[in-house]
């Protein structure tokens, strides 16, 4: 347990780096565009601590909150296909049938090792807090800008590097050599960002900005946790292919 919370205390540390990097990007906006920041920037590190918890003291809780969260995916897609008036069927069924394929690997996800999962949802956290700030910071170069025009090379780089760096910082989670640690990592980084960009994909096809309202600054839980389904995925897929 003392492991737990040395590794909740360096997140506190990243959060507060986090919040420094949100405090320079908006200090000169507009106070609307202020407050949606922080509302934002609040709800996700209290969405982070509940997770966070949940995995370290009852791991069977985040296995419960997987199914939770697969549910509501597969209904915010339904949803969007239904107020479209039924339109894009076949890009439809292929979307039903990723999130399917990305699901099963998040539920296989949520009966593997607690330390492993902890320490893939940490590693998902830094990467997603990190390619945001950095991206805000220093982005220039967009990577996708007709489908996802806010991700930037850079914004890439930065969260990425940082989640490949705190893989060291918390490999005692898995336990593992560096290389194992980072080459998990990896795999978080890449499934976590195509599930990111799969599901901008989708609301641009349907021209949405969110699947839903209901997580204040983050829209629908497809907008919040696809790269959490994602990523999970390409954990359990990893621990298949090589007995992980």
């Amino acid at each position: 347990m003392k492991s737990v919370w040395i590794a909740y205390l360096v997140i506190l540390v990243y959060y507060l780096l986090g919040t420094a990097g949100i405090w320079i990007i908006n200090r000169k906006k507009e106070p609307e565009v202020r407050r949606k920041a922080w509302i934002k920037h609040v709800t996700y590190f209290l969405i982070t601590t509940i997770l966070f918890f949940s995995i370290a003291i009852r791991v069977e809780a985040f296995r419960i909150i997987a199914i939770v969260l697969i549910v509501a995916a597969l209904a915010e897609l339904i949803k969007l296909f239904r107020e479209s008036g039924y339109s894009h069927g076949r890009f439809f069924l292929i979307s039903v049938f990723m999130l399917a394929a990305l699901s099963a690997g998040f539920l296989s996800f949520s009966r593997m090792e607690q330390g492993l999962i902890l320490y893939s949802f940490l590693i998902l956290c830094i990467f997603d807090g990190f390619s945001q700030v950095t991206g805000q910071l220093i982005g220039r170069r967009k990577l996708f800008p007709k489908i996802s025009p806010n991700k930037t090379v850079e914004g890439f780089i930065g969260g990425a590097t940082v989640a490949l760096l705190s893989a060291l910082v918390f490999r005692h989670l898995i336990p593992a050599e560096p290389l194992k640690a980072i080459m998990v990592a990896a795999v978080v980084v890449v499934f976590a960002f195509a599930g990111d960009t799969s599901k901008s994909a989708y609301k641009r096809r349907y021209n949405v900005k969110d699947f839903s309202r209901l997580i204040p600054g983050h829209g629908g839980f497809l907008d919040r946790f696809d790269s959490l389904i994602a990523g999970g995925a390409g954990v359990a897929l990893l621990g298949w292919l090589t007995a992980l």
